[in-house]
């Protein structure tokens, strides 16, 4: 009997080892698990990154472009109010010239 049980505990032993080779197995396989999905998450992230960056340039454009439509609109409407005061000043000018040269010559004549 002595034998038997000899046998039963170096079955048992070997089964123990082999449970101990599968679990080494198991761990290693998730320790590259682990690295693989280490890796596919860091490209997950630097393609994200990289989209996130393309539509804040994009965003970034239009805000531009937009604010730029809008200051070439007011610079234009500066521009022509400008031009209308010009025109203003100068048909002001224009209709009092006759007049303001007449009181500089009788000025001058008087002194």
């Amino acid at each position: 009997m002595s034998s038997m049980a000899e046998s039963k505990v170096t079955g048992i032993i070997k089964s123990l080892n082999m449970l101990e080779d599968d679990l080494d197995s198991l761990n290693g396989k998730v320790s590259d698990m682990k690295k693989q999905l280490s890796i596919k998450a860091q490209s997950e992230i630097d393609i994200l990154l990289e989209k996130i960056r393309e539509m804040a340039t994009k965003e970034a454009e239009a805000i531009i472009n937009t604010s730029k439509e809008k200051a070439t609109t007011e610079s234009a409407k500066i521009i022509q109010e400008g031009e209308t005061q010009l025109s203003e000043l100068q048909s002001k000018i224009d209709a009092n010239f006759d007049e303001a040269v007449s009181h500089v010559v009788s000025t001058v004549l008087k002194a």
